[in-house]
């Protein structure tokens, strides 16, 4: 059956028998579990986005004729990059947390092009495959993950050096039926809320580490697979009883640790098997899609400013000029986020394979934004709200028969307001800078699709300096910028006639 909405999604999770660990007791109904479910209405949320906006959130397949997630679908223009990214910030709105779904949206779409170019190389069908596979998504209006990175072992090492050959997954037996695949992929968004898992490989890779150079689609209750759940700050709030605490009433993130051992892929859903040569390229062509999706963070930064803002007025400062002044610093950092990460989207480009991909030098300085730009807005929120944002007592004893009344007085803020709401967004301000969706909001922003020096050193490939100095040796009056040109200078025009259309 079709997954149309929110409520639909979340029963389609039920009675899998997934291999899932968590406080080491194994799980069996992940749906019921205090701690669990509000990362599922997260994703759950960006269904019933698809019903009220279905021109945001979703799209008419070319494979089945039927509006289908926006998450699911491989761009074809422009529009389509621009309209992932504000269905992004709307989802981070919404959810003021992470919603789990971009690393797959973004897998698919850069397989469409790498699927695309293998083929056209080799002579292989992984982009047949591919279609076929999207296709199914289509029908049942899946959640895909991503699973990209890989445990790594001695960082030092390439994967055919570890002494533990597990510490990157990798092909361990090849059937006329499919392959087998064992290994860890580590820090895994929403794997146990989607419904299929894309493994990929993780970094550039060498002749010698081609058993490790894999894709494959994999359903997310396939045998030989085991979940365990990553510890957030704060998240047994969850199963204390009450939804004060807890910051956000209703949405949380989620990570995992998936291994896998001795996992079964037929051969149809296989998308790379060994071609060592297209992991960097895969790998590339995924962070630029997923380094601008970091937009969804600029959804979660409007949340955080609008909790700095309602604390301000609730405390009787809101017009205090330096009050103002940090708020419009919070905005111009959110701000500065979201244009980079759009503009990557605008000026995509047509690959061979009729896919489009964003800008890769702006994907990047997005997400080197990222890096560094939620702490700031998460810093001045914190230094708005003042220090109850970490000392406040709980929700118990604000409920407490003799204590509770002493607490509603003495934590109350400006007439208008009430106790329980002035702690409630208190409350929001430390569960996204401290709290479980600081997860998403800041160490996600650090480490998320990369860590800043990965950005750095794409950045530094992508400079242009030889193009940019005969630019300026030219203006100089010392050489001709058009005369006597060399390949590395027509490339990089080439790339400027690209970005501005010319």
């Amino acid at each position: 059956m079709k997954i149309e909405n929110g409520t639909q999604y979340i029963e389609s999770l039920r009675g899998r028998g997934l291999n899932i660990y968590l406080f080491g007791e194994k799980v069996l109904e992940p749906v019921d579990h205090p701690m669990i479910i509000p990362s599922i209405n997260a994703i759950a949320e960006s269904y019933d986005l698809a019903v009220r906006h279905p021109e945001l959130a979703s799209v008419v397949s070319e494979y089945t004729g039927e509006r289908v997630s926006r998450f699911l679908h491989v761009c074809k223009n422009t529009d389509d990059l621009v309209h992932q990214n504000k269905m992004q910030r709307r989802l981070g709105q919404l959810t003021g947390t992470c919603f789990q779904r971009c690393v797959g949206m973004d897998a698919l779409n850069s397989l469409y092009s790498v699927t695309f170019d293998m083929d056209k190389t080799n002579g292989s069908t992984y982009h047949s495959r591919l279609n076929s596979f999207i296709k199914k998504m289509h029908k049942g209006n899946f959640v895909i993950g991503g699973a990209m990175t890989d445990v790594k072992g001695d960082r030092n090492l390439p994967p055919h050096k570890q002494v533990d050959p597990d510490m990157f997954v990798h092909i361990t037996k090849r059937t006329k039926e499919g392959i087998h695949v064992s290994g860890a992929k580590a820090h895994q968004t929403g794997c146990i809320n989607s419904h299929w898992l894309i493994i990929m490989p993780t970094m550039r890779l060498l002749e010698e580490d081609k058993e490790y150079a894999v894709v494959g689609a994999i359903p997310v209750d396939a045998p030989g697979i085991a979940y365990i759940y990553g510890r957030q700050s704060c998240d047994t709030r969850s199963m204390e009883g009450g939804n004060i605490d807890v910051g956000n009433a209703k949405f949380g993130g989620q990570e995992a640790m998936v291994i896998f051992e001795d996992v079964f892929i037929p051969w149809e859903y296989v998308f790379m098997d060994g071609e060592y040569q297209y992991a960097a390229t895969l790998v590339e062509r995924f962070t630029a899609y997923h380094r601008r999706s970091y937009v969804c963070k600029t959804g979660l930064g409007d949340v955080l400013i609008g909790a700095a803002a309602s604390i301000a007025e609730m405390n009787g400062v809101e017009r205090a000029s330096h009050i103002k002044d940090k708020l419009v610093e919070m905005t111009h950092l959110n701000e500065t986020i979201y244009g980079t990460g759009i503009a990557a989207s605008y000026q995509g480009y047509q690959t061979d394979s009729g896919a489009y991909i964003c800008d890769e030098m702006l994907a990047n300085v997005c997400k080197h934004h990222v890096t560094k730009m939620p702490f700031d807005i998460g810093r001045i929120a914190q230094d708005i709200a003042g220090g109850l944002v970490a000392t406040l007592p709980s929700e118990k004893d604000l409920n407490h028969p003799e204590i509770g009344a002493l607490l509603r007085k003495y934590l109350k803020g400006k007439e208008g307001f009430s106790t329980e709401e002035r702690i409630r967004i208190l409350r929001l301000i430390e569960n996204m800078t401290l709290g479980r969706n600081a997860v998403g909001y800041l160490t996600e922003s650090m480490h998320g699709a990369g860590s800043p020096q990965a950005q750095r050193i794409l950045i530094g490939r992508m400079m242009q300096l030889e193009y940019k100095k005969r630019l300026a040796r030219s203006l100089s009056g010392i050489e001709s910028a058009v005369d006597d040109k060399d390949k590395v200078v027509e490339e990089l025009e080439g790339y400027f006639s690209r970005v501005f259309k010319l």
